[in-house]
């Protein structure tokens, strides 16, 4: 797929709401099963993931709130829909079993309670069944980096099947609950490096990308 490509020059000269403009102009454009389920650089061309990694640096360059974890703690608040990941658990999504397909994949943050959890819907194909798996973690901000960086200790895994052939089955929502697994040898870890009222980007502590609008 074509996307048309703005010179250097261009990009730098450029608003962070015409960055974002574009951003989302390509997000869009590649979406091809308009579900909103989340883009990753798997499937994509390499020239595509370049276009993407590079307006996100452009972004991250004319960041307005450079401390979030400071100063803009209440635009963390809220519900965010993931657009696009390189992290290797969103990667997976691509190939569940059963021939499930992945939907949508919110995160619900509440700063307050220093907590968030993530949630991905899950439906097959042909209608046969649908449910949705939720993790909860709570977080701190990375004694290293207080001002945009968090540790994140991963608490609960929620397995949920919400209906079959399309009839309701709330006695198996959830039908399963486990603990969640968190990587063994280090913490897992977040560093926000773009926020605003209606975009976030972070950076995991492997150097994953995330790209997450408000709902």
């Amino acid at each position: 797929m074509m996307v048309s490509e703005s010179s250097p020059k261009e990009k730098q000269s450029l608003s962070p709401a015409a960055l974002k403009e574009q951003l989302q102009t390509i997000l869009e454009k590649i979406q091809s099963n308009k579900d909103d389920s989340p883009l990753t650089n798997l499937k994509l061309n390499e020239n595509l993931v370049d276009e993407i990694e590079q307006l996100v640096r452009d972004l991250e360059k004319v960041n307005p709130n450079p401390q979030p974890l400071l100063h803009a703690t209440s635009l963390l608040n809220g519900k965010w829909l993931l657009q696009y990941s390189t992290a290797r658990e969103i990667r997976r999504l691509s190939s569940l079993p059963l021939n499930l397909k992945v939907g949508k994949v919110y995160q619900e943050i509440d700063v307050e309670n220093k907590s968030f959890f993530n949630l991905a819907f899950v439906r097959h194909p042909l209608g046969l069944i649908s449910g949705s798996v939720k993790v909860t973690a709570s977080f701190e901000p990375a004694p290293e980096d207080t001002e945009k960086r968090i540790n994140v200790n991963f608490d609960k895994r929620y397995l949920s099947i919400e209906k079959i052939f399309s009839i309701n089955t709330p006695k198996l929502n959830p039908f399963k609950v486990v603990s969640a697994n968190n990587p063994q040898g280090r913490i897992p870890s977040l560093e926000i490096t773009y926020l605003d009222e209606t975009l976030r980007i972070g950076r995991g502590g492997d150097g994953s990308l995330f790209v997450l609008k408000r709902v």
